[in-house]
């Protein structure tokens, strides 16, 4: 049994780490319940606690510390988890007035991402972030052992001895991850750089988490990836490929969902799992619009592709490709219950309502940024024109005696590969 406690300062309007909160409190509240849900916790008790001032010893006031302590020792909470980044003193203060196991939303995250991952690339980003976590409270796990230095100056005593070979063994392990990391990415590197030689367009899915992508995914590709009514249901990239209305073949590409307040832990591992997106020909902005907080969700999905535009991972002119797609219609009756904006489609993931619009949207958004050109084909060079048909959108065809006049539409990358031959 679990109990979720939320820190929330009324009077400035922001939350206890100090974070902007555009959220109300029962809001943030509800995803943090959720968040324990999905990882099997059966939560038993809740509470929002005002905070006036933020105490270093255990970040609430005692009489809030002595309230919370009555309730989930009657209800018998095993596991409290506090909604707030908490310092390590913080954490051990709580759970000794409180008597169980207290989890700050950067420990429930990482252990939901450690139960979820799968690839390789996954898992040894989880293992990392964990260990970078953990480095910095170790100091909790030796309060019981001396902390005062030797006699001769340059001895530390027991309990500092053991601290400084655990965060020995951590570094050394944090450095071998690492370089496990760097070939797993220029492995895919080396996929990515495959599949331009075949280069159907990607489109990939992004948006906050629990908006319905995976949903969207299985709908559109038939598929059969995991898609559970749960935060952080995908972690790790899936890619289909699929035929449009057009007759052009594209590549559909699954991402690990959006929060807000990321640790900053697993900002890294997070981003690493949106790689597939800075190559993406078309960005599908997944929305659950029946949510109370979609625009809030909406905000904080634009400022991690924001941040990715600042740290070099993901171009400026990603609005320009990007088709916002308005999910879980039918809780609000319907397609045409939603209010569009423009460049946004309205869809019911589960009953396919509305997604033969969203197909056409994705085709005229790939070609919008197709070149057109015209090619004179030898009339027996039946591989080239093939290749044309396959690649691009034939607009004209003239056929003459020797020849075939071609009118095609393509995307530069194509044009370029397909003027500079074999």
């Amino acid at each position: 049994m679990a109990a979720v406690i939320l820190p929330w300062e009324r009077f400035s309007g922001r939350e206890a780490s100090g974070v902007d909160q555009p959220r109300a409190a029962e809001a943030r509240l509800a995803e943090a319940v959720g968040l324990a849900a999905s990882i099997g916790l059966v939560v038993v008790h809740t509470a929002i606690l005002p905070l006036r001032l933020r105490r270093p010893s255990m970040l609430f006031g005692e009489g809030q510390v002595s309230l919370q302590g009555q309730s989930i020792s009657q209800k018998h909470v095993g596991v409290a988890i506090v909604d707030a980044a908490l310092s390590p003193v913080q954490q051990r203060n709580l759970e000794r007035a409180w008597g169980c196991k207290v989890v700050d939303r950067t420990g429930l995250i990482l252990d939901i991402f450690g139960e979820r991952a799968a690839t390789k690339e996954g898992t040894l980003q989880v293992e990392l972030a964990h260990l970078q976590y953990q480095r910095s409270r170790l100091v909790r796990s030796w309060t019981h052992l001396e902390r005062q230095r030797g006699g001769f100056g340059f001895l530390g005593g027991p309990g500092e001895t053991q601290i400084e070979a655990d965060r020995r063994l951590i570094d050394d392990r944090l450095v071998r991850l690492k370089k496990e990391l760097e070939g797993v990415r220029r492995t895919r590197g080396l996929h990515r750089t495959a599949r331009k030689r075949v280069p159907f367009p990607v489109v990939a899915l992004v948006g906050y988490t629990n908006a319905g992508k995976s949903t969207l995914f299985n709908a559109m590709t038939g598929a059969e990836v995991s898609a559970k009514d749960q935060l952080f249901a995908t972690l790790d990239p899936t890619m289909r490929g699929m035929r449009m209305p057009s007759g052009r073949r594209i590549i559909l590409s699954d991402t690990v969902g959006f929060i807000s307040q990321l640790p900053h832990e697993l900002v890294e591992a997070f981003r690493a799992t949106l790689e597939e997106v800075s190559q993406a020909d078309v960005i599908l902005h997944i929305r659950d619009v029946a949510h109370p907080e979609t625009s809030a969700q909406r905000a904080d999905v634009i400022k991690v592709l924001d941040d990715m535009v600042a740290d070099g991972t993901l171009d400026a002119n990603w609005p320009e490709r990007t088709v916002e797609v308005l999910n879980k219609a039918d809780l609000l009756g319907g397609v045409g219950e939603v209010t569009l904006r423009e460049g946004s489609v309205a869809v019911s993931a589960i009953t396919g309502e509305g997604l033969d619009a969203l197909k056409a949207a994705i085709d005229a958004r790939i070609a919008h940024g197709m070149e057109t050109a015209d090619y004179d084909i030898p009339s027996h060079d039946g591989a080239r024109m093939a290749w044309l048909y396959q690649h691009g959108e034939v607009v004209e065809r003239v056929d003459g005696e020797s020849a075939v006049h071609l009118k095609v539409r393509l995307l530069p990358a194509d044009r370029a590969r397909f003027e500079r031959g074999p």
